[in-house]
């Protein structure tokens, strides 16, 4: 993103929602946001309009701006659409994937391993993220890669609102199997372990067992690093 004014508070609050510290049902004030980075209400109204455009921002009339906060039915629905557009991407990244790709992925891996023996939750979620859309980039398709930015940032909201800390994004190995799997070139087997490892991110939240947890909106002022 360009330095511009409303390009940073957009930077900056997805960021913050990505890795958990702005939390769904938070309200952005305008007057706030104009503070925190110094700048006039136009550019703030401006940012929260792509903010709804991404829809991870609700605007609502006489209100002002929230975080969204998902219905677990609006959950499953972008699980469910999750599930339907990388089974695509990953058959496009088995077929298209050349060697500097793998060894993309192989290297992710290892950062990931990192990030695991750091047991930095907000640092692992967003080494989560990074994995998929890496798979986005390597299936060589901008339409699915933009779709599934917007879907991946929303499920972000989602474990935000509803996981538990001991719920694990993903297990230790889904990953690399499906790594695997694409070195092997076996479509289908790495089709089927995205379908397993997105079913088993989605059913380990539970839905309805405790109450929105709201952040303060000053967090989006420190961005974690990684």
């Amino acid at each position: 993103m360009s330095e511009t004014q409303e390009s940073m508070i957009v930077e900056h609050v997805l960021d913050a929602i990505s890795d958990q510290r702005l939390r769904a049902g938070t309200k952005l004030g305008e007057q706030a946001l104009s503070d925190l980075f110094s700048c006039n209400r136009a550019h703030v109204r401006r940012a929260l309009a792509t903010l709804s455009a991404y829809q991870v921002v609700d605007l609502i009339p006489n209100r002002g701006a929230f975080v969204s906060t998902p219905s677990e039915d609006e959950a499953r629905d972008i699980f469910q659409a999750r599930r339907a557009i990388e089974s695509t991407i990953i058959r496009n990244v088995v077929r298209r994937a050349n060697d500097a790709d793998l060894a993309a992925l192989r290297s992710h891996l290892t950062h990931e391993d990192e990030v695991r023996r750091e047991n930095d939750r907000p640092k692992a979620i967003r080494a989560s993220r990074a994995f998929h859309m890496l798979l986005a980039r390597i299936g060589r398709n901008t339409v699915l890669e933009k779709y599934l930015s917007e879907l991946t940032m929303r499920t972000s909201l989602i474990i935000g609102l509803y996981g538990t800390n001991k719920a694990s994004l993903c297990a230790d190995d889904e990953h690399r199997h499906i790594v695997d799997s694409i070195a092997s070139r076996d479509e289908a087997r790495a089709q089927e372990l995205v379908d397993h490892h997105l079913r088993h991110i989605e059913n380990e939240i539970e839905f309805g067992s405790q109450s929105p947890r709201i952040g303060p909106l000053s967090f989006i002022l420190q961005p974690s690093e990684g």
